[in-house]
């Protein structure tokens, strides 16, 4: 499907954009990546709009949560992740903003997923399913500042609006309807050639109401009469 390209292309933003942002080796390419310092940030547009690399146990927008509750949204996640990409091979056939929408929410699911469960080990600093989202993007308004976020949490969001948006539609069914040129179907012109098939010596009828009330008696052969066949018989003077 066409629209997974959209999920494989968050979930390869949001991973290049995380690794940018930590930091990354490659040993064997002997290549070494430093990323912001946790915590840093950097200002992009004034105060308004700042990369700010923080950390957080794995809900979206920073929300903390308990160790338990950590492992049990990383398992949520896999589910989840499974149930999209089943739900969006079942809408296949369906509405395009439908699919792109399940396809932007999938692609967030994957990314954070991955932050969840992979990098704890990967950085060396929690076993597996314990890692931490990274969240980076930062928007800020005078003295308020909004929760950091990442691109999956993004693409999450804009896929949700846009269920919101545009699902509606997919829901309603086009019903045929007969306009009023065509008018209404009568049963009885239906049914007047069918009747016609047949002829009837009669010069009464006017309408298949007036045939089906004279039904059209068979022939009969009309007998000879005994006088008849007696005239008929040789006499016995001919001999």
């Amino acid at each position: 499907m066409i629209v997974l390209l959209i999920t494989l292309f968050v979930v390869l933003l949001d991973q290049a954009s995380k690794l940018y942002i930590k930091g990354f080796a490659i040993p064997f390419l002997h290549y070494n990546h430093d990323g912001m310092g946790h915590g840093f940030s950097n200002p992009v547009i004034g105060d308004y709009f700042r990369i700010t690399y923080v950390e957080n146990p794995g809900m979206a927008f920073g929300i903390e949560i308990t160790p338990l509750t950590k492992l049990l949204v990383s398992l949520f996640s896999i589910l989840a992740s499974i149930g999209l990409f089943y739900y969006l091979y079942r809408v296949r056939k369906q509405g395009l903003s439908l699919r792109i929408s399940l396809a932007l929410i999938l692609g967030g699911a994957i990314g954070n997923l991955i932050d969840r469960v992979f990098f704890g080990v990967f950085y060396d600093y929690a076993p597996l399913f314990y890692g931490r989202v990274v969240d980076f993007l930062h928007f800020s308004y005078g003295t308020r500042s909004f929760p950091i976020f990442n691109v999956a949490d993004s693409a999450v969001t804009i896929g949700v609006l846009t269920l919101l948006l545009f699902y509606k539609k997919h829901e309603e069914t086009p019903v045929q309807t007969i306009t009023q040129n065509e008018g209404p179907v009568s049963v009885e012109n239906e049914a007047a050639p069918a009747i016609n098939e047949h002829p009837v010596n009669s010069t009464e009828t006017t309408g298949p109401e007036q045939v089906l009330s004279k039904p059209v008696a068979p022939e009969t052969e009309t007998p000879t009469p005994p006088e008849t066949h007696e005239a008929l018989k040789p006499s016995p003077d001919s001999n």
